[in-house]
């Protein structure tokens, strides 16, 4: 078991840098090291908030759905394509279970089955406070449009495909999205 680092953490002052959609903070603490020496730290931290994200899965066809869109920061690194990700979103209050369904509608207009949560992770953890809950699910047919709510800037393709095809899209570096890998790779190793 994990060491408890309460006792090695003091925060010393938070300095609010932007609140607009998420929060950014400059934080500044004193950590005890291991050796047992204070040690003086600043860091920047984003309130992303936490959120869930859901693979479907058709077991008897051995599909799943994706969805393709536009993600701004991976543009500004270079990388010029929409991304090909699992479904997901953040938690709004809901439940993880609960936002996972949700997103599947709204995002791909489907309903979700058999959800079983496979992971909790922190993503990004040296700088972003979101804890990504993953989920895999079952689904059936299309029972509403989907792509995604215009008034959030979603401008959603689903994308429905063999789970080789997909596994096929990270070999060839077109999935480059860690959580999307993460499921696709669970459902691999585990489907019965």
């Amino acid at each position: 078991m994990a060491e408890d680092l309460t006792d090695r953490v003091r925060i010393r002052d938070e300095h609010v840098l932007s609140k607009k959609r998420y929060k950014l903070s400059e934080v500044d603490i004193d950590y005890r090291r291991s050796d047992g020496t204070w040690q003086r730290q600043t860091r920047e931290v984003f309130d992303r908030k936490h959120a869930a994200a859901i693979l479907p899965v058709d077991p008897k066809r051995g599909t799943v759905i994706l969805i393709r869109q536009f993600r701004l920061p991976a543009f500004l690194t270079g990388y010029e394509k929409p991304l090909v990700e699992v479904i997901a979103g953040a938690l709004d209050d809901d439940a993880p279970d609960v936002c996972a369904r949700r997103e599947a509608m709204e995002e791909a207009g489907i309903e979700v089955s058999d959800l079983k949560e496979v992971f909790h992770c922190f993503m990004s953890p040296g700088a972003i406070t979101e804890r990504m809950h993953l989920f895999v699910g079952t689904y059936g047919g299309r029972a509403a449009k989907g792509g995604g709510l215009q008034d959030e800037g979603e401008d959603i393709e689903v994308l429905e495909m063999p789970l080789a095809d997909a596994m096929a899209m990270i070999e060839r570096g077109e999935i480059v999205d860690a959580k999307t890998i993460m499921l696709l790779q669970w459902v691999l190793l585990n489907r019965t």
